[in-house]
């Protein structure tokens, strides 16, 4: 991966963790609005976890955290640069 690529599975998942604390909901109640599994959230957030999701799904994740949804697609510049 070259200084301007980023994965961008992992940049999503990093957001719905970020709003998800914002909004002081746990794994469990995302998953009960997203109509998934706490395993499934606890998969995309987890660093380790693989990151597979369909733009249906980031769809209900972001009004389940009640943004919108360009916000999971944020792209947090000063720490890119420091990679």
């Amino acid at each position: 991966m070259n200084e301007y690529e980023i994965n961008i599975y992992e940049q999503i998942a990093k957001n719905i963790k970020k709003f998800r604390k914002k909004l002081g909901i746990t794994q469990a109640v995302l998953a009960e609005r997203v109509g998934v599994s706490h395993e499934f959230i606890r998969r995309i957030e987890s660093k380790k976890g693989k990151k597979t999701f369909s733009i249906d799904t980031i769809w209900k994740i972001s009004l389940a955290l009640e943004i919108e949804i360009g916000k999971l697609f944020e792209i947090d510049m000063d720490e890119f640069k420091e990679k």
